[in-house]
């Protein structure tokens, strides 16, 4: 007797979707369909849906041709809609809200990948649960969606019939996951594995963002934060964060020192050191490696400064860590 994919998938692609995080998807799916590379869809089985059949231009201009018309969304076990960027988001075509509220309506579990979250809001599809969003689009979210406080800073959220996940390399977390849930931990591990991935990662763990201490209201910092971390391996300098930021560095560092306590430098060293605290938990990664991933001169200055700030070293850092966690 013939058996069909225990896992099916359907995706929806927002215009100018971010090409990454479905691709880190998809991937997962196709590798633990099959025995080996071969992509056969055997064990799970994916198609990309459409209202009009024409090709999705994702975020950096490759097109993604479609397989089918939106139908009936019972066909599926999940329905994962991928989004991109913010501007782009906002014109998706209506036919597919109505597609996305008909899979709520046959509770099937929807997801949102990257902004899909945004369009799962706007939907009303997200009321009474949490949200995964990127540290990156933090703001963003607030700025459209008042009251509702997303989560950003773990990978991905399991709440009940609805997933949402940061998008990048989380996706393959989040769809590893699901094939753990639906064909076995043997599969997901093998996705996982010929993806040069080490291992699956959980939905709680962080996002390697910005530290949750410089929780503010203050705009401007959350902008002037948001860069550190986007040229944490080339630390821009105070001028340099002002001159992006289109103000005076007087005012910044006011900015600063009056909702923070300290001053742009300080700040930066710490987003840094975050990000080093994070690839030290969850790599393998030589201490040099870091020091040059942080934006450090070389793998001494590294270890001097976060001896100072943390009272060890990186090395024994990472040892207490590895100790700590569960085997």
């Amino acid at each position: 007797m013939k058996h069909g994919p225990v896992l099916k998938v359907g995706f929806i692609l927002a215009r100018r979707f971010t090409l990454s995080a479905f691709a880190n998807f998809v991937d997962v799916l196709r590798l633990a369909a099959d025995e080996g590379d071969r992509s056969r869809p055997m064990r799970c089985s994916w198609r990309i849906l459409s209202a009009t059949m024409d090709p999705v231009v994702s975020s950096c201009g490759i097109p993604v041709q479609p397989d089918q018309h939106l139908g009936d969304p019972h066909e599926f076990d999940y329905v994962v809609v991928v989004g991109g960027l913010v501007p782009a988001i906002q014109d998706l075509n209506p036919d597919y809200i109505v597609y996305l509220k008909s899979a709520a309506r046959a509770n099937v579990p929807i997801v949102g990948v990257c902004t899909g979250a945004f369009i799962l809001h706007r939907a009303g599809l997200m009321d009474g649960y949490r949200c995964c969003i990127s540290w990156f689009h933090h703001d963003d979210f607030l700025e459209q969606f008042e009251g509702l406080i997303p989560v950003s800073d773990q990978i991905f959220i399991v709440d009940r019939d609805r997933l949402t996940c940061s998008g990048g390399a989380s996706s393959a977390h989040l769809a590893a996951y699901l094939v753990d849930r639906h064909v076995g931990q043997a599969a997901a591990r093998k996705s996982l594995n010929i993806m040069i991935i080490d291992e699956a990662q959980m939905p709680e763990t962080p996002q390697p963002g910005l530290p949750f201490e410089f929780a503010t209201s203050d705009k401007l910092i959350r902008k002037a934060l948001h860069l550190m971390r986007q040229n944490v391996a080339t630390p821009l300098t105070v001028g340099q964060l002002s001159k992006h930021l289109r103000t005076s560095r007087r005012t910044l560092e006011r900015h600063f020192s009056g909702a923070l306590q300290q001053s742009p430098a300080e700040a930066g060293l710490s987003v840094r050191l975050n990000v080093a605290r994070h690839l030290l938990e969850s790599t393998d990664h030589s201490v040099t490696r870091i020091a040059a991933a942080t934006g450090f001169c070389d793998a001494s200055h590294f270890s001097k400064v976060f001896r100072t700030r943390e009272g060890e070293t990186p090395l024994s850092y990472r040892q207490r860590i590895e100790r700590l966690s569960p085997a």
